[in-house]
């Protein structure tokens, strides 16, 4: 693999792949849930340091502010005839209409109404190019008939286990809209954010649903090509003034560092905002707002690990997951955590 040190160097897709072995995707979190390891990259001395999540207060700078995102996981994924019949909800459009992924598609074609359960349907109103239906359902989407029908959209990579969705939010989660975990937050204990904020890291929040754009495959060879999906967010007022009254920020995954990079400002501050972003961070990319990173190991070739190669260099990241993977650190949603200093 080549060093880019040129700065007019053009990321390909191809840089940013690399071979993991299969039994380093973590199928399960760790118990509790601190209990998961840390590697610590600092990037003003270049060295790694591998310890527990639960000692990463030892590693925060004195005050920083832990912004984390409160989005909390949909249970989105409907699933019917035993799993034969799926429907992922990727937008409401009311409480009936809705946006979804589904297969088999050969079952939902326009105008064609399908039968999911006993007294349940729903009939298909038309097919995007990108596959996507809409779709109207016989019953409300909270109607009590299709509440044994939904599930947590864990990823593929992860086997389904149900038992395990109260493990796939982070403690702090309130706002539903999520399909995916902001995962980077499911270390923390309510203890240890305590313990935290004992030491003076007080933990602030801002809001992201997390969309399955964050998880679409980069197809484009050139990355400059690849068209990012956008999600939405929320800075309130007084989530804009605590982050501005923070001597640091250390982001709490890729999602906050979205928020945060994307967020309104006037004159350097923050300012209250919402709306959808569609920021694409990939190295070349000048961060103006955070300045450490917790984040967990991500797939290769995802616009995910091209954010942190942006935060930590492109040759810096090559070096942590070599690190990583010779160590056996867990990697993915359930797996293990990485601080950029």
């Amino acid at each position: 693999m080549n060093s880019h040190h040129l700065s007019n160097y053009s990321y390909t897709l191809s840089d940013f792949d690399y071979l993991l072995p299969e039994e380093l995707i973590a199928q399960k979190p760790a118990i509790p849930r601190d209990h998961s390891r840390l590697l610590v990259y600092n990037r003003k001395t270049g060295t790694i340091t591998d310890d527990h999540f639960y000692n990463i207060g030892s590693f925060l700078p004195q005050s920083t502010s832990l912004v984390v995102n409160n989005s909390k996981v949909e249970k989105c994924r409907l699933l019917f005839d035993g799993g034969k019949k799926e429907i992922f909800v990727t937008k409401v459009v009311n409480n009936k209409v809705l946006e979804a992924m589904v297969r088999p598609g050969k079952k939902f074609r326009p105008g064609r109404e399908e039968k999911l359960a006993s007294q349940l349907s729903a009939k298909t109103l038309s097919v995007a190019e990108d596959g996507i239906r809409t779709i109207e359902l016989s019953h409300s989407l909270d109607h009590e008939l299709l509440q044994p029908f939904k599930h947590t959209p864990f990823p593929p990579y992860i086997e389904r286990d149900e038992s395990l969705a109260e493990r796939y939010q982070t403690v702090y989660a309130k706002d539903s809209g999520s399909k995916a975990a902001p995962t980077a937050g499911l270390h923390f204990t309510p203890e240890l954010l305590d313990r935290l904020h004992k030491q003076g890291v007080k933990k602030k929040e801002v809001t992201l649903h997390v969309g399955l754009g964050t998880f679409a495959p980069v197809k484009t060879e050139s990355i400059d090509d690849h068209i990012m999906h956008s999600e939405w967010y929320q800075v309130t007022e007084e989530q804009a003034q605590e982050l501005n009254r923070s001597s640091s920020i250390t982001a709490v995954g890729t999602t906050c560092v979205r928020v945060l990079e994307s967020a309104p400002r006037k004159e350097g501050k923050f300012v209250p905002g919402s709306g959808e972003t569609d920021i694409f961070i990939k190295p070349g990319y000048r961060f103006k707002t955070v300045d450490h990173l917790i984040t967990n190991f991500h797939l290769p070739k995802s616009t995910l690990l091209m954010l942190v190669s942006a935060f930590a260099g492109f040759d810096e990241i090559r070096k942590i997951y070599a690190h990583a993977i010779r160590n056996k650190y867990r990697f993915y949603s359930f797996g293990d955590a990485m601080l950029i200093l």
